[in-house]
């Protein structure tokens, strides 16, 4: 498993559909190589992350804060998330638990994964295969900043409506 962050959130130009970029973990260390691990995501998820990254409050819960009330007050914790494994285009992830009984792993879609990390503060991991299979090359970081500009630019328009069938 290799160690990522969250480079940025940007909506992919063509669909402006939401995009997380995962980046290594090592990178920051070692220097940016342009690995990031690009995973479309749901506006809801993305809106949901960038809060959580922002540090946003909000009176009432959103969903991931719901679920992680709902994970601490059963006296669990979340240790991590992962994404394991990519089929047919579709990426797989999991969160594990630490509970008095031992971990609990849950299936779950990677972008609720990660706003659940974010909330919780835990590592976030990318099994490596999965990393080798799907990453893509970035030139520079000023891309990426770029990029997260304006993909919030687009959050500070867009519409609730929007999305309704």
């Amino acid at each position: 498993m290799i160690e990522v962050r969250i480079a940025s959130l940007n909506a992919d130009a063509a669909t402006g559909q939401p995009i997380v970029l995962l980046k290594p973990l090592e990178d920051e260390l070692l220097g940016f190589d342009g690995r990031l691990l690009p995973i479309w995501i749901g506006h809801p998820e993305a809106t949901a992350i960038l809060l959580a990254l922002e540090g946003e409050e909000f009176p009432r819960p959103l969903t991931h804060d719901l679920l992680k009330s709902v994970i601490d007050a059963f006296g669990a914790r979340v240790m991590r998330v992962a994404v394991t494994r990519l089929e047919a285009g579709t990426y797989y992830a999991e969160i594990v638990l630490a509970t008095d009984e031992g971990e609990v792993v849950v299936d779950a879609r990677p972008s609720d994964s990660i706003a659940l990390a974010v909330r919780c503060g835990c590592p976030i991991y990318v099994a490596e295969d999965v990393f080798l299979e799907a990453a893509v090359h970035i030139e520079t970081e000023d891309d990426v900043e770029e990029e997260l500009r304006r993909f919030r630019e687009f959050l500070d328009h867009v519409d609730p409506s929007d999305f309704t069938s």
